[in-house]
């Protein structure tokens, strides 16, 4: 390699070499470690920040260090804006292993600050000794909850690209254990696309049990996935609505648009009595929902493979050109109506949850997709729902811009807009009502918000505010 390759920064560039370690062991006495060097998108700053990361030791195939997706990502989260990220660790090996974080680090990890400056410095863009001095790279780490992980699936989907399944051991507050399924895009490595509690298989106690010796299924009675508790919970802003609907023998009914796993349709449906559609463009993720997260057709879980927001707009289009009685509720059956192959509902949903993020990750992660954020799309959802109906979105707001620019769209065609901060400093569940509410999160009368209650923490409804 030309040794003048990094002197300058490249928009974008991306390149990975090997080299022989520096510090071999017995158990990695021949291997190599593998160098990626990541200039961002965007502009740099002057002069310029470099900054690096150790790869944690066991997890050099995740594709969170491995790809140069989950590189970007990891730039990206950096608190402070980085011009050149490199990444450090020993060369991948196949990831069908089982992960456990180790107990003590290596020789590699234990000296890395010393034997890694040298290397650093000249992969360092010449811009960044403007001043004649030596100037100190950070060293940044990688820290989470997980304690040990096996890849129990990896398949390819013509609109995602490759996916995994993987079940985790994770860390928890009260040193309990608890293990989760979860599923991942390459694309998007670091997200956490569907995440479930899983169960061992017998019912034999956790205190032996050990991801890859255990066969696990979901546990498919509680929602673990951050911001999904908090998007169920918006359902006591119409908890009156629903209830009335309950004592009336009507099911309410939710349109879920993403599907992902499936946690959320099979929460609703089992838990609260709702009958679900959901929508969903991918087969292949709608599979491996189905073979490892427990989502089933079911008299009340209705699947549509179609593009979500398109969808809606024909759900939206065909409720104008349907008589009055089409949306009443004195029909026996929620579906039925076939459009051009698609099943179509004859009563308005009273809960639109939308769970959609951006493909696009050159500028971060984003939820809503931009093509959501539209006249046109927003006036379709106020026309799928019921007269006292909610609208609930999954919000990963990149910029303040972004942010702003919802809430004045939303402002335009929705009564009240209100707001549940998931408290992981990421997500946020943004609530618009068709028309205004009133609701009292004491009120001991109604069974349906008692029901809310017991089954996601009540944190979540307490802390719904005003926007």
């Amino acid at each position: 390699m030309d040794a003048s390759t990094f002197e300058t920064l490249t928009p974008s560039r991306f390149i990975t070499f090997t080299l022989p370690n520096p510090n071999p062991t017995s158990s990695h006495s021949n291997s190599l470690i593998r160098v990626a060097v990541l200039d961002s998108p965007l502009n740099s700053s002057s002069p310029p920040h470099v900054a690096s990361m150790l790869v944690p030791e066991g997890r050099e195939s995740d594709w969170i260090f491995s790809t140069q997706s989950g590189h970007l990502q990891l730039l990206f989260s950096s608190p402070h804006p980085i011009s050149r990220f490199i990444l450090i660790g020993l060369n991948p090996h196949s990831s069908k292993h089982i992960y456990h974080r180790p107990f003590n680090s290596s020789l590699l990890h234990q000296q890395f600050h010393i034997w890694s400056k040298p290397l650093l410095l000249a992969l360092s863009p010449k811009s960044f000794f403007s001043n004649g001095a030596l100037p100190d790279i950070p060293i940044l780490s990688y820290e989470d909850n997980l304690i040990s992980s096996l890849v129990i699936n990896q398949c390819l989907s013509s609109h995602v690209g490759q996916m995994l399944v993987e079940d985790v051991e994770i860390e928890t507050q009260n040193d309990s254990r608890e293990f989760r399924r979860r599923l991942r895009f390459k694309r998007m490595p670091n997200l956490i696309q569907t995440e479930v509690l899983i169960v061992p298989e017998t019912d034999s106690g956790l205190n032996n049990v050990c991801i890859g010796d255990t066969k696990f299924i979901p546990d498919l009675q509680v929602l673990v996935h951050p911001y999904l508790g908090p998007m169920v919970a918006s359902l006591s802003l119409i908890s009156d609505y629903i209830d009335g609907r309950i004592r009336n023998g009507f099911r309410p009914k939710a349109l879920c648009l993403g599907v992902g796993g499936g946690a959320l349709l099979t929460f609703l449906a089992i838990q609260l009595g709702f009958e679900v559609v959901g929508v969903d463009s991918d087969n292949e993720v709608l599979k491996v929902a189905k073979n490892y997260f427990g989502l089933e057709d079911s008299e009340f879980i209705r699947i549509i493979v179609a593009d979500a927001v398109k969808y809606m707009k024909k759900l939206a289009d065909r409720g104008k050109q349907c008589s009055k009685s089409s949306f009443n509720d004195s029909e026996p059956d929620g579906f039925g109506h076939m459009v051009n192959g698609e099943e179509v509902t004859r009563h308005k949903f009273d809960a639109v949850m939308v769970d959609l993020d951006s493909s696009d990750i050159r500028d971060g992660i984003s939820s809503p997709p931009l093509e959501f954020v539209r006249k046109q799309v927003l006036l379709a959802a106020k026309l799928v729902l019921s007269e006292f109906g909610i609208l609930a979105i999954n919000v990963i707001s990149p910029s303040q811009s972004f942010y702003d620019n919802i809430l004045n769209l939303f402002q335009k065609f929705f009564h009240d807009l209100y707001k549940i901060d998931v408290g992981n400093g990421e997500n946020f569940i943004l609530i618009a009502t068709v028309s205004p509410q009133v609701f009292s999160v004491g009120d001991c009368s109604n069974p349906f918000l008692l029901r809310l209650k017991s089954v996601i923490p009540e944190t979540y409804i307490n802390s719904i505010r005003k926007i």
